[in-house]
């Protein structure tokens, strides 16, 4: 029986893969999932915590990626809002069904990417 990878070790290896291929530009996780106490909510949520937001971001590319797992991942309503309001604002969001999908996502789009960037 072959089970699914998690979406922790997809987006792990996505971070991974793009801290090697691209040493210099950062990359960082935003720790909105999980499970918590409603009292560690609560203060989440007074600090300024959204939820929908997406799993990772590139500053430097205005690029921001929602990892979600291979088979069976589905954008919640938060995330689909929080994803077209970004979108809005003129960054650039990939969602990633997988490490791989997202790895070459990024890929594919870094030549679009870099030149959104300089006509900003």
């Amino acid at each position: 029986m072959v089970t699914a990878v998690s979406e922790h070790l997809e987006q792990a290896r996505v971070v991974m893969w793009f801290r090697q291929t691209y040493p210099d530009t950062l990359i960082f996780a935003i720790p909105n999932g999980g499970l918590r106490s409603k009292s560690q909510a609560m203060n989440l949520k007074v600090e300024g915590v959204v939820p929908g937001i997406p799993d990772l971001f590139i500053p430097a590319w205005m690029t921001w990626v929602e990892m979600k797992k291979a088979k069976g991942g589905v954008l919640s309503k938060e995330q689909q809002l929080i994803i077209k309001y970004l979108q809005s604002v003129n960054y650039c969001v990939i969602v990633g069904h997988g490490a791989e999908d997202a790895i070459n996502q990024l890929t594919e789009k870094y030549d679009e990417i870099m030149q959104r960037l300089q006509a900003l």
